[in-house]
Parts: structure tokens; C-alpha cells; sequence
């Protein structure tokens, strides 16, 4: 789903105007007509979210510089762009150091608005980034930084809020890439123990043999090369939250101190006399069925019951499309400002094309794309031509891969082969046919009419009006190239004023 924008203005001409351009730049809209409409659309029980509000300042009763101090008061973090037939340097001053992002003087002008809707999410974007990675490395992050409009992400929120209250084990099943260590991170901020050490074991990649000494410590001495004192992940994470991710990948006897560790919460260190006592959260997360494993022998039973007391399924990307736009955003803002490009963002036509995708890799997969995506970017905005391995897997985005010239080869490789990757935006008229031949001008004039009338949903004078011609020379191709009859009240209206006209 796209950028939701709330519009505020008590003249409906108007809300219809920008209503308008805003559907036109890729957005969904909202409208009211007053400030206390605006407020209580606000409000965090209203669905959906607003992802960025159009304030008109001049309003009758609540005007739009009391919305902004309201909205302050009330922590409503909502960018927002005012709007005013009153441009003067006060009024704008006034605006900005009451929280608006940006401003635009009536009447607006189209490009104008399009670069200021842009500029106010990518800087809220950013923010928004900046803020859930700091809190990520204080250990502070809460669920609050994993909003989403997603059902099934909003139940593993909830889920994850009741289970931040107590010291329960969890265990987060998904599959790989979904996010189970930010939400594991969430449930530490959101507990008593928030701000304390956070420590991360990847199972599946601790050497068998080293297995008990990484995660239990080991004493001097205890074996050939331990030439120190080593703590071991449990004591480092004491006080704090131990987070084993993939855990179905522990062997067999690491699992057995695991257990013991879990129900006497004290652990027996590689050469050590005597137990040591710790106190830790435990949130384990694995992407495998791990009742399948306990039946095939390969996964403790005991050990399993003992994990999954408080299981939590994180959704795949896939299932929660909704959140793909928000998502992306965010990491183009990130990735742009590590870059250093100056980017406002995605054009509407990369958003629906990362819409459509699968994402076998989940959120990680995403993330990656992006980073790409702004390396290889020249322009202000990340296009479909940024992504041409996702749109070569996506239908309606037609990819075209050329043989490569003769100069590019290698004749001393010849089984290495050089080609072009050419991905072509929907919206872009294409000239050559199947067999590279140029299409016919009356093919392409049907293509170009077509796609006129449906980007100013049939709006005939608009239509005529940007393709040059007169209104019954369009009506008349229309008919030529036969799909007038979706249009057939409307250019029979049109005809009959014509006529009347000339009479």
C-alpha cells in the first residue's frame, strides 16, 4: 500500500484539487474539512495510519497553526506540509517552529508539491531509521519502532508486549530474513531489563567442538590453546537477554547443558569446579520445524518443551505486502544518506513493481535490493530501472536482455558471455515490435490515446487538451481504433454539445 496523505482544507474545491494531484503522484488520500476533524483522524485508535498530512492554515474555528500545537502537545509525529494563500516570511516561521516540515503557497503548483510530498517522507524516513537504530544499539528498542499496518504483524506486537512483561521463555519461528532479532530486540526494550546487554548466538555457526566454551565459558587450562579465562555468552549476557538464533542447530550435548541451564539458571563452565550462577532472559528463534526435528531424534524433546512455552510465528514479507512501501523508504533513506546521494525516494512505479515481488529472502532480501538499488541510482528517485532482477521475475515489467556485441566477447572465454540488461518501465511506450521491427504510427497513436484516457480517467477535455488535438478528432479515433464503447455516454454527451456548438 502506498503513502496514506490526510488533506485538511474547509474549501472543497480545493481538497478536490489537491485530492487529485496527490492520486496522480502515487498516493492514497483522505480529506476532512476541519482542524478538529483532522485532530481526531489523528488519533492513534483511528485506522490507518496517516503517513503524511496537506494542513491548510486559514480555517474557521480551529486553524491550521492550533493543529500543529495540538498535534506537538499530543506527540503526534506526523510530517506535515501547510498550505496558505498568505505567503509571507511570518507565517511560514510561525509554521516551522510549530513542527510543519514544509510549506506551499497557493496556488500550488503542481511540481512544486510533488517535490515537497517527497522531500517530507524521505526526511521522516530518515528520522524514523535513525531513531530505531540508535535505540536498537542502546537496547531501548520498542515496538513502537515496528509499527505496521500489517494484521499479522500487529498480532506479533501484541504478542510480543505481553511477553515483554514477564521473564517467559520465547521462541520466535520464521523463516529466514523475517526480522526475529528486531522483534527479539523489541521484547527486551519493552521489558524491566531495557538498556541492558543484549547478546546474540548464531547456533548455526559455532564450530562443534568450541560449542560449550562459547556459550559456557571455559577455564585456564581446561584444554590444548586456553591459554585464558573466557566468561562464555551466558555470563556475558547476565542480567540482560541471551538471544540464540537458530538454535535447532545446536548438537546434541550443548543441548543437555542448555537444559540444565534453563531449570537451575546456573551453568558448568569447560573445566570449572564448581557451577557459576546467572540470570538471563532467554528468546531462542529458529526458521526450521523443530517438532519435525524432535521426531527425527536430531532435537531434545525435554529441550523443546523448555524453549517453546511462548511461541511467537513472525510473518514472511510476502504476507504482509502492506508494509512493503514503508519498509523500502526507509531503507532508501537510510542507504542515501550512507551513500551520500541526494535521493526523495521511490517513483510509484518501483513501489508497485517491490509490491509485486515475492521476496523469498523476506525483509533482508529487501534491504539488500535497496542498498543496490541507490548505488547503481543516477537520478532524484529510485525507478524500476534499479531493480532489473526483480523486474525480470515480476510480470508486466518487461525485460529485455539483448546478445551481446561481438567486441564485448572474450575469445579466450568463450563461456563467459556479456549481456545487457534493459528493463523498460510500463508507463513507457515501446517503438519496436516482438521481431525488433518499429511498430506502425496508427499502433502507436492507439497505445498513446489509450493510455491518455486512462491516466485522466476520461476526462475528454484533458485527454484533447494534452495530446493536442481537438475534441472530435479524439473522439473520432476512438471510434476508429474501437475501444470507445467503455466511453460511450460520455463521447455521445460530448458529440451532441459539439453539435449544438456549430448550430
Amino acid at each position: 500500500m502506498s503513502c496514506l496523505v490526510l488533506i485538511v482544507d474547509d474549501d472543497p474545491v480545493q481538497r478536490r484539487l489537491l485530492e487529485s494531484l496527490v492520486r496522480r503522484f502515487g498516493y492514497e488520500t483522505e480529506s476532512v474539512d476541519s482542524g478538529a476533524a483532522a485532530l481526531a483522524r489523528l488519533e492513534p485508535s483511528a485506522q490507518p495510519d496517516i503517513d503524511l498530512l496537506i494542513l491548510d492554515l486559514v480555517m474557521p474555528d480551529l486553524d491550521g497553526m492550533t493543529v500543529l500545537e495540538r498535534m506537538r502537545e499530543q506527540k503526534r509525529n506526523v510530517p506535515t506540509i501547510v498550505q496558505t494563500a498568505h505567503g509571507s516570511i511570518e507565517n511560514v516561521i510561525s509554521a516551522m517552529r510549530a513542527g510543519a516540515i514544509d510549506f506551499v503557497v497557493k496556488p500550488i503548483g503542481v511540481e512544486r508539491l510533488q517535490v515537497s510530498i517527497k522531500n517530507a517522507l524521505r526526511v521522516d524516513a530518515l528520522e524514523e531509521e535513525v531513531r530505531r537504530l540508535n535505540r536498537q544499539s542502546s537496547g531501548t528498542l520498542t515496538f513502537k519502532e515496528l509499527a505496521s499496518k500489517s494484521p499479522d504483524m500487529e498480532r506479533v506486537i501484541r504478542l510480543g508486549e505481553r511477553a515483554a512483561k514477564s521473564v517467559i521463555p520465547v521462541l520466535l519461528e520464521g523463516e529466514s530474513g523475517v526480522g526475529k532479532e528486531v522483534v527479539a530486540r523489541a521484547i527486551q526494550g519493552a521489558s524491566d531489563r531495557r538498556g541492558r546487554p543484549f547478546v546474540t548466538v548464531n547456533c548455526g555457526a559455532l564450530p562443534e567442538n568450541l560449542v560449550e566454551s562459547i556459550l559456557f565459558g571455559h577455564e585456564k587450562g581446561a584444554f590444548t590453546g586456553a591459554n585464558e579465562k573466557h566468561l562464555g555468552k551466558f555470563v556475558e549476557a547476565n542480567g540482560g537477554t541471551l538471544f540464540l538464533d537458530e538454535v535447532g542447530e545446536l548438537p546434541a550435548e550443548a543441548q543437555v547443558k542448555l537444559l540444565r541451564a534453563l531449570q537451575d539458571g546456573e551453568i558448568d563452565p569447560v573445566g570449572s569446579k564448581r557451577p557459576v550462577k546467572v540470570d538471563i532472559r532467554l528468546i531462542s528463534a529458529t526458521n526450521q520445524d523443530l517438532i519435525e526435528l524432535v521426531k527425527r531424534g536430531i532435537f531434545r524433546e525435554d529441550l523443546y518443551y523448555r524453549l517453546n512455552v511462548f511461541p511467537i510465528s513472525i510473518p514472511t514479507l510476502r504476507t504482509r505486502r502492506i508494509d512493503i512501501a514503508d519498509l523500502a523508504r526507509r531503507f532508501t533513506a537510510r542507504f542515501a544518506a550512507e551513500e551520500g546521494k541526494r535521493l526523495r525516494g521511490l517513483s510509484a512505479e518501483a513501489v508497485a513493481l517491490l509490491e509485486s515481488y515475492e521476496w523469498p529472502g523476506n525483509i533482508r532480501q529487501l534491504e539488500n535490493a535497496i542498498f543496490r538499488a541507490v548505488v547503481l541510482a543516477d537520478g532524484d528517485e529510485l525507478t524500476v530501472t534499479e531493480f532489473p532482477q526483480i523486474a525480470a521475475q515480476v510480470k508486466g515489467f518487461e525485460v529485455r536482455i539483448p546478445a551481446a556485441p561481438a567486441a564485448l566477447m572474450k575469445p579466450s572465454r568463450p563461456e563467459r558471455e556479456v549481456v545487457r540488461v534493459e528493463v523498460r518501465d510500463p508507463n513507457v511506450l515501446r517503438l519496436l515490435d516482438e521481431g525488433g521491427n518499429l511498430r506502425q504510427l496508427d499502433a502507436l497513436e492507439a497505445e498513446t490515446i489509450r493510455f491518455a484516457l486512462a491516466y485522466y480517467r476520461g476526462q475528454m477535455s484533458a485527454v484533447a487538451r494534452k495530446l493536442g488535438i481537438g475534441r472530435s478528432t479524439l473522439y473520432r479515433k476512438m471510434k476508429e481504433y474501437g475501444f470507445h464503447q467503455a466511453y460511450d455516454e460520455t463521447v455521445t454527451e460530448a458529440e451532441a454539445d459539439d453539435s449544438d456548438a456549430a448550430a
